[in-house]
């Protein structure tokens, strides 16, 4: 019978998209299971054109923006593609995190493959498909692993390490076959709040004197970002509200619960309240209680943190309860100095009501754009020049810095390095570093 073997099913000369097969003898396994960031697939599908919901493994087979795997998808899913459906042969499926590119494609799974999600992911993907009518990771065997515990699938052993990143409970995994180990680091950084999480899977991986690492590298090679850690955008952030006497707006990532901890904390300092959305409330309660007591601003609970009501029809039962007492934009207009406003770009509607002085801060706590020609980002400056609101960019990344990738290379000390989730793998090539630059769809035996 073949030896062990790791197929690159996604994620390959792409951010995002990892999909990665383990097989072993009879026993088949994957880990993460979303769509690309990849300029390719906004070839075919982009803002309102995308897969029908009706035939969604069609029409995203179409153009090869799918794996073409039997044994996997839904017979829903499978509806009308030139893949027929098969009993699953998949006999699991690990979630390192929560981001989309990592889960958004759950919902084409078949129901009977089993999906193992850390107790925090699977509260956190809860919470997301309740408050956005969009994402469905539909119906699974949901199986629950904890931190560092070993799950054995056959000849297959997993032991999930919880690491840092910019989402709440983000793992790497340690993937034990009959040939040697494999380390898959899923996403990770060591520059935020909980990086002893990350070195201590980077020590465990060390220890197991691993055969093949799979390591994220999404800044590997150019990078034009600057290096800010947690604290540093907590520092940039007190020195924007010092002194401001006007509202200051931010703008960061829904599920970045570091970032919102940080914003709280400087709004507060600053003796301002943070405003944020129903939605953005709603996954602040539902995660809190996985976080020490009061470490987690939640409004309605807290001090410091309320929901910004902002204008609109209709409302979602799940966002009823944060409602009360929530801040409408006139209130911000006539007081701004009390507040820190947590405002997305879908909602910048809002600013025409607001009526923000001009020279009013509005940080921007998000991933610097890949391209100059990135459409939002022209749209959001188009709208802040409108206004007359000063640009600050703070945002600590999520990844690792390309230095910091080389060096964890180095001190793994991997018989054979795979570069995943990055456009430069090539970046990783060095003295001592035995680089594959992995291939799409090919199987690549354990050595």
């Amino acid at each position: 019978m073949a030896g062990p073997t790791v197929t690159f099913l996604g994620g390959v000369r792409e951010i995002g998209g990892n999909k990665i097969l383990v097989e072993d003898g009879p026993d088949r396994i994957l880990f993460d299971f979303g769509p690309s960031f990849s300029p390719r697939r906004e070839d075919y599908y982009i803002d309102f054109l995308q897969p029908r919901s009706s035939s969604p493994v069609e029409d995203l087979l179409e153009f090869d923006l799918l794996p073409r795997v039997e044994g996997l998808y839904s017979r829903e899913a499978l509806q009308d593609a030139d893949l027929p459906w098969k009993p699953p042969e998949i006999q699991g499926l690990f979630v390192s995190h929560a981001h989309m590119d990592h889960a958004g494609h759950l919902g084409l799974v078949d129901p009977e493959v089993p999906v193992y999600v850390g107790r925090g992911t699977r509260t956190l993907l809860d919470a997301i498909q309740s408050s956005s009518p969009a994402m469905k990771y539909g119906e699974h065997d949901w199986r629950v692993f904890e931190d560092r515990a070993s799950v054995k699938i056959g000849r297959l052993e997993v032991v999930p390490f919880p690491v840092d990143h910019s989402v709440p409970f983000a793992y790497g995994f340690l993937i034990r076959t009959s040939a040697g180990t494999i380390v898959y680091t899923g996403d990770f950084r060591q520059h935020g709040p909980r990086a002893s999480d990350t070195h201590a899977f980077l020590a465990a991986a060390r220890a197991e004197e691993p055969r093949m690492l799979l390591i994220e590298g999404t800044r590997a090679g150019p990078d034009r970002r600057k290096n800010f850690t947690e604290e540093g955008v907590r520092t940039g952030v007190d020195q924007v509200l010092d002194g401001c006497g006007s509202v200051a707006l931010a703008c960061t990532y829904p599920r970045d619960v570091d970032r919102l901890r940080t914003l709280y904390a400087a709004a507060v300092q600053a003796g301002r309240s943070l405003l944020v959305s129903p939605r953005t409330a709603y996954l602040l309660q539902s995660v809190a209680p996985h976080f020490p007591a009061g470490e987690v601003p939640v409004p309605g609970r807290d001090p410091g943190v309320a929901v910004y009501a902002r204008k609109k029809r209709r409302v979602f039962r799940w966002e009823e309860p944060f409602l009360e007492g929530a801040v409408p934009a006139s209130q911000v207009r006539s007081d701004g100095r009390r507040y820190l406003l947590a405002l997305d770009l879908a909602h910048f509607a809002e600013m025409i009501d607001l009526r923000p002085p001009k020279e009013s801060p509005f940080v921007h706590s998000m991933s610097e754009p890949f391209s100059e020609d990135d459409v939002d980002d022209r749209v959001m400056h188009n709208w802040l020049d409108h206004f007359g609101l000063r640009f600050h960019q703070m945002h600590a990344s999520g990844h690792a810095s390309d230095g910091e990738l080389r060096a964890i290379v180095r001190d793994v000390g991997a018989a054979h390095v795979y570069p995943i989730h990055t456009e430069h793998p090539e970046a990783f090539r060095g003295p001592g570093a035995r680089v594959v630059l992995p291939e799409l769809n090919r199987a690549y035996p354990i050595r």
